[in-house]
């Protein structure tokens, strides 16, 4: 797909305040969202599904520094099924240390973190799809 297509495509949404778009075009696709503005440090996740037995927050309030995916694709928490989580809740990081990976279109992308602190909640399943911008994890 052309670049400069891809460029007009994202200047007619911004006119006509569309939030997202996909288009398929023979055997390439490609699916643009806009990120919406965030004024405050705090943000409620309805989608996420949580038990008692996998400590993610239901609708609660998050506060913190959040790491949302930059791409759209599949959460993992580690480089294989065999490996260790890259982090768990508690877990001290700085930044540039791989919180998580996101495959996309084949590709798996290491997920970095952005800023130094304490993971204080995984916001996401393991193996779970995830949008662009959605919010992965909170760092204190």
């Amino acid at each position: 797909m052309d670049l400069n297509k891809v460029k007009q495509l994202i200047e007619l949404m911004e006119q006509a305040d569309v939030q997202e778009i996909e288009l398929k075009e023979g055997d390439e696709s490609i699916r643009i969202c806009r990120r919406l503005a965030v004024t405050s440090n705090t943000v409620v996740t309805p989608q996420q599904v949580s038990t008692t037995d996998d400590n993610r927050p239901v609708g609660k309030a998050v506060k913190g520094h959040i790491v949302r995916a930059p791409m759209v694709g599949t959460f993992y928490q580690a480089a294989s099924p065999a490996s260790p989580a890259f982090v768990e809740p508690g877990a001290q990081v700085k930044p540039g240390d791989t919180v998580c990976i996101i495959e996309s279109m084949k590709m798996m992308n290491q997920i970095k973190a952005e800023q130094a602190g304490v993971i204080e909640a995984i916001l996401v399943v393991d193996g779970a799809a995830v949008e662009y911008d959605q919010p992965l994890f909170t760092i204190n």
